[in-house]
């Protein structure tokens, strides 16, 4: 009987990995037919020195010349790829923290959620590269964000807390920090969509028994969240974070995409800029696996 069981839970395991294959079997075929090869060409050419002809270009190998003028004769890209990964960071943690906060309201009832929901999920919609491109070239909303300044003569609370912080010399990079997540509200709010349905989608597995049991036992909601919350839901801590580090490393605004393009673009240094490409790549790269290993020790297997 015993043997008939660890049988039949194997089969149901077998199943579900043969379903994910499959739900992911796009994305791998895709990536093998249309991103293997020119994911290798470019790591060629970041070792190479590129030159164009007449629709085709001829690559001759210059070792780490590439990579020598990156860090040692570019003046701007070490210290973009250092801002933008503390950037990155700042807004990430922002991101995770505004989400699951957000996502526990949600999951509340009262009137009205199912519309509330939907408001939260136009953040999908709106960071989408057309509409987010839209945005930042939107002549009217900077006129508008312009009279708006002018007919407040520029005074600002939080402006006004963060010069008596400032003053004050007590942690004056933490609150700076702090106070630029505060300016770019919005920002963060617009990133946040995916992050709330999937926090969202975690809360609700969680059975409603065992918040009434830990009522029973006299357990506060702050111990609640603490002792039933966030283990119940901390898989999902370690995949936000991940899509948040992805998802801000391809923004249109990152300063480091920027200077690639610019380099690609503008002085035609493909090799060049192939190499800056992957340095950022495996950069990122590295700061995932990194962080998500320490996510999975502290939070995934949470006691």
């Amino acid at each position: 009987m015993m043997k008939k069981q660890k049988n039949k839970l194997a089969g149901l395991q077998k199943r579900k990995a043969i379903a994910g294959y499959l739900f992911i079997s796009p994305f791998i075929i895709g990536f093998l037919a249309f991103m293997v090869k020119p994911l290798l060409q470019s790591l060629h050419m970041s070792f190479s020195e590129v030159s164009l002809g007449s629709g085709n270009f001829t690559l001759t190998f210059n070792k780490l010349e590439n990579l020598n003028y990156a860090f040692r004769v570019d003046p701007e890209y070490t210290r973009l790829l250092v801002e933008e990964l503390g950037r990155m960071v700042v807004y990430s943690l922002a991101i995770i923290v505004f989400s699951f906060f957000v996502a526990l309201i949600l999951n509340q009832k009262f009137k009205g959620r199912a519309l509330v929901r939907a408001i939260f999920f136009l953040p999908v919609i709106l960071s989408s590269g057309v509409i987010l491109g839209l945005e930042t070239n939107n002549q009217l909303m900077a006129t508008l964000a312009a009279q708006i300044e002018d007919t407040t003569s520029g005074v600002s609370i939080t402006a006004a807390l963060e010069e008596i912080l400032r003053t004050s010399g007590v942690g004056v990079r933490a609150f700076e920090k702090v106070f630029e997540v505060i300016d770019n509200i919005y920002d963060v709010a617009i990133a946040s969509g995916i992050q709330i349905i999937i926090f969202l989608s975690g809360l609700q597995t969680i059975s409603s028994s065992m918040y009434e049991a830990a009522d029973i036992e006299g357990c506060t909601k702050w111990e609640s969240l603490w002792k039933i919350t966030f283990p119940m839901i901390s898989s999902m801590f370690l995949v936000n974070w991940i899509y948040t580090v992805v998802d801000f490393c391809m923004r249109s605004d990152n300063e480091v995409i920027k200077k690639i393009q610019a380099v690609m673009i503008d002085q035609m240094q493909y090799g060049r800029a192939s190499a800056m490409s992957w340095v950022y790549f495996i950069v990122v790269l590295a700061f995932i696996g990194i962080s998500s290993f320490l996510i999975s020790k502290e939070v995934y297997y949470y006691d």
